[in-house]
């Protein structure tokens, strides 16, 4: 029997897994993917984000691939252009960074397995078991193998939004709002950047940022209502949507393509009650917001702090398990309802102004020594 099991294995199951296994804790993290194996992203870790993976000897190893460092973020709204305030790293400068998925998440697995975790790759969650209303397991297969059912003390869904785990027990939601954008990104080579460029119009916005190997990625985005126009012609409408910002869209035309146009309209906005008996949810499985501020990894990275915390309070006899995992949703909620919020009012239609933009460079600048604190720095 385990002492936690964690289902998904990327930027909220993996940091869940790897911080309970350092506490000693006997853990088991399984994930339908293989690794390393790529997933639609918004690549952006704010600065708290940077402070966990440093907390947690993390940083170095991720710089050590290759990724380009993120010192400014310049903001374009109109005939305006600002540099929101930006929470300052180690060495007094801004660090930020975009990793590609495919290398960031294999890091993060590796983490795990070398923290003590036990990683099933390539493993399918069948179904939860239950003793009554209590989550005691699940049961699930590798890829050719036959059915096992494991047992823990408590079962963590962090496979996002569209959470296995979060299906099974539909907990309860609030705070909800129906997918309000849409946007599109591609990989390019040979596109010189300034540190990562935004650009919102009141029909769309853009995102450019640098990455691993030498390129850009180039996002471009909109309101829901001009989905299934743009999706007619992808290319066509990227294009479209970049060509209101000419100096970015000459750069880009400059450059090389890598890879195929990705993208999505399905960014639904909602909270989740994120703990039951036997079961706890973490990241975008608890608690999921639109893209355009790029909050996902930060968030995935913080919620997995305090879930570990929590557990850890819980099962070593700090204080009940129960009000453990209430101070963690209480944690998470007060963290992250103004920056949704925020998000909300980005995307809500109207154009978002200057001052906007500065109180989400607040709001992060805010967040430095609640990541230090839950990161354990």
């Amino acid at each position: 029997m385990y002492d936690a099991i964690v289902v998904g294995a990327r930027c909220a199951g993996s940091p869940t897994a790897m911080l309970l296994a350092r506490k000693g804790y006997n853990v088991l993290l399984v994930d339908k993917s293989t690794f390393p194996s790529d997933i639609m992203s918004t690549h952006y870790i704010h600065p708290p984000g940077v402070e966990f993976m440093r907390s947690w000897g993390v940083l170095d190893a991720l710089k050590a691939t290759g990724l380009p460092r993120i010192k400014e973020i310049t903001m374009t709204l109109g005939d305006t252009t600002f540099s929101p305030p930006r929470p300052p790293g180690a060495d007094g400068e801004m660090e930020a960074y975009c990793p590609r998925r495919i290398i960031l998440d294999k890091l993060l697995v590796d983490f795990a397995s070398e923290a003590g975790a036990e990683v099933r790759e390539g493993f399918s969650v069948q179904e939860l078991t239950f003793d009554g209303d209590r989550v005691t397991g699940l049961r699930g297969k590798a890829k050719g193998g036959a059915e096992v059912t494991e047992e823990a003390r408590i079962v963590i869904g962090a496979d996002g939004m569209h959470s296995t785990v979060a299906k099974a027990l539909k907990p309860r939601e609030y705070d909800t709002q129906p997918s309000l954008s849409f946007g599109y990104y591609a990989y390019w080579s040979g596109v010189p950047l300034n540190g990562a460029e935004l650009y919102m119009m009141e029909d769309g916005g853009v995102l450019a940022f640098p990455t691993h190997h030498d390129q850009a990625c180039i996002a471009v985005g909109g309101p829901i209502e001009n989905f299934q126009e743009f999706r007619k012609d992808i290319e066509a409408g990227y294009f479209k949507v970049l060509d209101t910002t000419p100096t970015l869209a000459q750069r880009v035309r400059g450059g090389k393509q890598e890879e195929r146009f990705i993208g999505t309209a399905d960014q639904p906005n909602f909270f989740r009650a994120p703990f039951g008996e036997g079961w706890a949810l973490v990241g975008d499985a608890g608690y999921h917001r639109d893209f355009v501020t790029g909050l996902g990894i930060t968030d995935a990275f913080r919620d997995a702090g305090l879930l570990s915390e929590a557990i850890d309070e819980g099962f070593s006899g700090q204080r009940p398990l129960g009000e453990a995992m209430a101070a963690y949703e209480a944690k998470r909620n007060e963290i992250a309802k103004p920056l949704y919020d925020l998000t909300l009012q980005l995307v809500s239609g109207d154009p978002p102004t200057p001052e906007q933009f500065m109180a989400f460079g607040a709001a992060m600048a805010s967040m430095m020594p609640e990541a230090q604190q839950v990161a354990g720095a």
